[in-house]
């Protein structure tokens, strides 16, 4: 695999060996090089420096404090936006954020704790058309706090992509990236951050939101947002853990996560590329684990183009609440390898041209998070076992050693094997098996309950709602067969479906409904 490789020259700027993405799918390694000489910024709430000294206020210097932080304000008509009153914030709350903003190419080693504060990165409108406008932000054991808008936020800096709609494809290579997001080693790193809703910009009117006219100035959804197209790399054991009032991490255009250990904790989509019918989310490797119910609404992982998980462990689960699904996508999600767990109230359809074998679960009764579900062979040997933190009713699973043929499938109450996030495998041990039944192909609805279990900072957990979700009326439905049975290895017959203890699953058969306990 390659390396994505940077050079740090005396003015800090930095020099990538690619130019424009690619429409070939990414093979960067998951381990970053040594970044020798990097700029180093120290956090703190009495004092930021950097390279041992007090930081500059003079907006020409590499790295600056003093630029206003972009919020949304309270007391505004609506001609200034379409924020409600739960979005706004006070200018004496926004005026107590420090925003340390970089100027300028190079690498930057971010450490210490803000607790009212924002890493910007902007490097001026021109630099999205220029292919040595790279920042690479190590993060080394850095804490950053922000309430009033995203804790790291790009504005400007080379895009490497494409947003023209004939250009779109889900094979993008992101490596010379103008950001990249780099875990160090050993390193453990949190970020709770907000969010700014749309601002319209200066000089609209009422005819103009009447109209359908009104133009967008700034909107950041995530508490780690980018304008441009970005990669996530970690070195060994490098952590990041993201708390959001609304979403976690998105990119405006595409996204690339080649490994870290990543937990986002988020009050709607945990994971977002937000281009319409254009943006690539790629998953390459590391460990995610996504839990988006800290609020009403959200996807696991959401994009408003093309998901592709070519390998890692990824752990993307919906809010309970909602019908939402584990992964989101408009235009195809694909999974060629690694190991996927996906729980929501709603399936959306991942693409047959995945290169490695899938299941889709749909439960006929609500699944409670943490509640374990065990897949063994035809002989009872256990493949993995698995848990959610939210409450759900349809599961999409996919591990390399998933073949065809026949599994069983059981609740337990417990598990010994090996554990990465809430997914087991090796087991040697397990307790109280509870047989399930289902069938194959129609993907019927179920309820669904609850929200994500995960602990927010403060060690509360989101309080439950009373009350079921009503059941999905408007899931997806697969396409027929060549028998003209819907996909499903026996379809269903006069309107029943036939209910099995043999989950047979292949290319053509992975979608199962209606499961419960064996009666």
């Amino acid at each position: 695999m390659k390396k994505i490789r940077f050079f740090l020259v005396p003015v800090l700027a930095v020099t990538i060996i690619f130019t424009g993405c690619s429409q070939t799918a990414s093979t960067q390694d998951n381990q970053t090089e040594a970044f020798e000489g990097a700029v180093k910024i120290a956090l703190s709430d009495d004092e930021i420096t950097v390279n041992g000294k007090a930081v500059a206020t003079d907006s020409s210097e590499a790295v600056y404090v003093g630029a206003d932080i972009v919020y949304y304000e309270e007391g505004k008509d609506e001609t200034y936006g379409e924020g409600s009153e739960e979005d706004s914030h006070s200018i004496e709350e926004a005026a107590g954020h420090t925003v340390i903003t970089i100027t300028q190419p190079g690498t930057y080693e971010v450490s210490g704790k803000i607790s009212s504060g924002q890493i910007a990165v902007d490097l001026g409108e021109d630099s999205k058309e220029d292919s040595e406008a790279v920042v690479n932000l190590i993060l080394n054991n850095a804490e950053i706090n922000c309430s009033v808008a995203s804790s790291i936020v790009v504005f400007n800096a080379y895009e490497c992509g494409s947003d023209k709609e004939e250009d779109a494809s889900p094979d993008v290579n992101t490596e010379n990236a103008g950001f990249n997001l780099i875990l160090a080693k050993d390193s453990e790193n949190v970020i709770n951050g907000s969010y700014v809703a749309k601002i319209y910009k200066d000089g609209t009117t009422k005819e103009d939101i009447e109209n359908d006219e009104a133009k967008k100035k700034y909107k950041f959804d995530a508490a780690i947002d980018s304008l441009i197209s970005f990669n996530i790399e970690s070195e060994e054991n490098g952590k990041l853990i993201v708390n959001a009032e609304n979403e976690g991490i998105s990119s405006a255009l595409h996204m690339t996560i080649n490994g870290g250990e990543i937990t986002i904790n988020s009050s709607d989509d945990a994971i977002n590329t937000s281009e319409d019918n254009i943006s690539v989310l790629t998953i390459n490797g590391g460990t995610i684990i996504c839990d988006s119910g800290f609020g009403d609404e959200g996807d696991g992982i959401d994009s408003n183009g093309y998901i592709v998980i070519n390998d890692g462990y990824v752990i993307a689960c919906a809010n309970g609440k909602s019908q939402d699904s584990g992964v989101d996508s408009d235009k195809g999600i694909y999974i060629n390898g690694g190991t996927v767990l996906a729980s929501g109230n709603m399936y959306d359809e991942v693409s047959s041209d995945s290169k490695q074998l899938f299941s889709v679960f749909n439960f006929a009764q609500t699944v409670q998070e943490n509640e374990l579900i065990m897949i063994t062979d035809e002989k009872e040997q256990p493949i993995t076992a698995f848990s959610a933190v939210n409450t759900y009713s349809t599961v999409v699973y996919s591990q390399p050693e998933l073949s065809e043929g026949t599994y069983h499938l059981y609740k337990v109450s417990s598990v010994t094997g090996d554990l990465n996030g809430s997914i087991y495998t090796n087991i040697s041990d397990y307790q109280n098996e509870m047989q399930l039944e289902g069938g194959s192909g129609f993907m019927m609805g179920g309820p669904g309950m609850g929200g994500g279990r995960a602990q927010m900072p403060d060690g509360e957990k989101p309080e439950k709602p009373d009350g079921d979700v009503p059941a999905m009326a408007d899931g997806k439905r697969p396409e027929m067969n060549k028998e003209g049975k819907l996909h499903g290895e026996k379809g269903i017959e006069n309107g029943e479906m036939e209910v099995s203890k043999d989950f047979v699953l292949s290319k053509d058969s992975y979608q199962f409904s209606g499961i419960s306990e064996v009666k």
